[in-house]
Parts: C-alpha cells; structure tokens; sequence
C-alpha cells in the first residue's frame, strides 16, 4: 500500500474521530442541565472523561499535524533547550489522557453501581500511578523513531490491568443488574483491548498491524455515543 496513501488516510481518519469524539462530548455537555438529579454526577463525570480522551487525542493528532509542518516525522521542537520530537509530544499526551480516562471510568463504575472500590479498585488506582510513574523514567527515550522495546510492552501493561480490570467490574455488577446500557459499555471496552493488544506486541515486527488501532478507536466512539442515548435522555425522549 502506497505510504502517501497511508499517511492522508490515517490523517483523514483521525480528523473524522475527533470531530466525532468532540460532537459527542459537546452534545453531552449541552444535555447536562436537563438529567435528571439522580444521574447528574454520574453525567458529568462522563463528559470529564470523554473530554479528557479528546483533548489528549487532539494532542497526539495535532503535534502529529505540527511534525508534518515542520519537517517531517522527526522533526523536533526545543522545549527547555532540549530538543523533543513533535510526535513524542503527541504520544505523550495520550498516554497521560488515556490513563486518567480509565481511572475515570472506574469512578463513574463506582458511581453507576454505588459499589466500594475495595482492594480491586486500589489495585486498579495503583495500576494507574504506576503507568504515568514508568512514562516518565528515562529508559522511555521518547525522542526514538521508534518505541523501545521490551520497555514499550512493560509501560502498556498497567494500562491494560485498568481497562480490562474496569470491564470485569462493569459486567459483572451490569448484568447483575440488567443494565444493558454498562453491559454494552464493558463489552466494547474489552473489544477496544481486543485490537489494542496485538498492536503493542506485534506493530514493530509487522507494521500493518497498527491498523487495527481504527477499530479501537471507533470502540471508544461506541462508548461515548452508548452513553449519550441512555444517561443524557432528554425529558421528552426518556
């Protein structure tokens, strides 16, 4: 497949989601003032969530944007006369957001279910610190063409203990509660981790697998559009 082909179709891509990951979350802002009390926190911590994941988003594909500007994918920017790559910069503006997401997610489960956290859920906040604690160490070499291994890999796994570990909790607690709203949201966060997985073992070896990045990118789609239908109902269609 033709590498320009490649880059305008992630580009294309990419700009698609985020308008429609940024239409949602302002879709739901706007509703916030007409759910009803009962869900209100539990709306709003949805819309932090999701904005969260779209303004980090906007980072990656932004600073992506900004690299093919400037000079390409290795092009870099001083930051406290050091030179960062802008990509570097994008890549670490998902992972911090991505982390945050989920460690939302897990309260808006606490939230949804008025359930105690428990060692479970410490065990997933700590997953959490753990992963923005490793992103930090030196040994990331974010300014690298490429992510280093088998350090990528190891930074990962907290990340995937926490959404994987969040969607144990959501099914287990929805379908005991015949919520088919969180079921539904359980499942396709398991499926985004479905895709996910084999891109951070497998991408270096075979590069076209990162492909499988778009289908988990439209699982968190899923989500947002799941919970804009079911917690931010208007009166007149609830």
């Amino acid at each position: 497949m033709p590498e320009n082909f490649i880059v305008w179709f992630e580009t294309t891509f990419n700009f698609l989601y985020l308008a429609a990951i940024w239409g949602l979350t302002i879709a739901m802002y706007k509703r916030l003032p007409s759910v009803d009390e009962e869900r209100s926190s539990l709306a709003q911590l949805i819309v932090a969530a999701f904005a969260l994941l779209a303004f980090g988003d906007t980072g990656h594909v932004g600073f992506r944007a900004l690299a093919l500007v400037f000079g390409g994918e290795e092009s870099t920017v001083l930051i406290g006369g050091m030179p960062i790559r802008w990509l570097s910069l994008g890549t670490l503006a998902t992972t911090a957001t991505v982390t945050v997401f989920y460690v939302l997610i897990l309260v808006i489960w606490q939230r949804r279910f008025n359930k105690d956290y428990g060692w479970f859920g410490i065990f997933l906040f700590l997953a959490a610190i753990i992963r923005l604690v490793m992103t930090m160490l030196p040994v990331n070499d974010w300014n690298a063409s490429m992510p280093v291994q088998p350090w990528s890999t190891y930074r990962n796994i907290p990340l995937m203990v926490q959404g994987l570990g969040v969607a144990y909790l959501i099914l287990r607690d929805a379908k005991a509660e015949g919520d088919k709203a969180f079921t539904q949201i359980g499942y396709m966060i398991l499926l985004s981790f479905a895709f996910f997985i084999p891109v951070i073992l497998f991408v270096q070896k075979m590069p076209m697998i990162g492909m499988l990045m778009i289908p988990k990118t439209l699982a968190y789609v899923a989500i947002a559009v799941i919970a804009y239908k079911n917690i931010f109902k208007t009166p007149e269609t609830a």
